[in-house]
């Protein structure tokens, strides 16, 4: 079952086309990695998808549903969810408050009322159980400022996942991290597979080809090719566009 798909999406800035008739899809359960070089357009299909930058041509579809045309707020609610590469977390407040305000914010009129995050039954539950799912229980009540750059990290994946995600899309979850921490959020992504579909941007190609069902490559704004990893590594195309003629097979 195909949970998000793009369909022919295009997006120009004057004469620089950052996404040219790009197709890609999602399946239930699935991570679905997307890497290219600097510059390729992976970032800007990723803010395509999320409803963050619109497209000028081309569909966006969830679950079937036509969602070219809604914010990124009303695709939240119908279940796209997305950590970006800078964080977005509020590092005055608690691990546990952040995660709660996600909860808070998907709910159908998130700022009607605006109730404290913290002391909320119907707030913290949902939250606990979402910092139970990437380690971080017993840092609940740690400042997210505080945390470490992994654990941050970790608890982005967490506010993501307590708003009940179709799909995840992951923009660089190891950008800046050390051998350890990128090691730790890779078993935490691993962990996830098969409860969530993810389309993952990265340029950890170790953490890509550990984790992904499928990959996909864009390079100049276009799909160069899809399909299970191994494949797509010994694509000579793909090795000289982007992994190198010396990249391991």
């Amino acid at each position: 079952m195909t949970v998000l798909v793009a369909e022919g999406l295009r997006k120009s800035f004057g004469a620089l086309a950052v996404t040219d008739d790009v197709g890609l899809a999602v399946r239930a359960g699935e991570v679905h990695a997307l890497i290219g070089p600097n510059g390729a357009g992976k970032t800007s299909l990723i803010a395509q998808l999320a409803g963050t930058l619109a497209p000028d041509a081309g569909r966006v579809r969830l679950d079937g549903a036509d969602i070219t045309a809604l914010p990124p707020h009303r695709r939240a609610r119908l279940g796209l969810a997305r950590t970006f590469q800078v964080s977005a977390l509020i590092p005055s407040l608690s691990a546990l408050e952040n995660v709660a305000l996600a909860v808070q914010a998907r709910a159908p009129h998130p700022l009607a009322s605006w109730r404290r995050a913290a002391g909320d039954p119907a707030l913290e539950e949902p939250a606990q159980r979402a910092l139970a799912a990437v380690g971080l229980a017993r840092r609940a009540g740690v400042p997210a400022g505080a945390l470490a750059h992994g654990e941050q990290r970790a608890l982005e994946i967490a506010a993501a996942l307590a708003q009940a995600p179709r799909c995840l899309l992951l923009d660089e979850p190891l950008a800046g991290m050390g051998h350890e921490e990128g090691a730790r959020i890779v078993d935490l992504l691993r962990g996830l597979k098969g409860r969530v579909a993810m389309l993952l941007v990265e340029h950890d190609m170790a953490a890509v080809f550990a984790l992904a069902d499928r990959v996909s490559v864009l390079v100049q704004g276009r799909i160069l090719a899809t399909g299970a990893p191994a494949a797509v590594r010994a694509d000579p195309a793909v090795r000289a566009a982007y992994l190198g003629e010396d990249a391991p097979c």
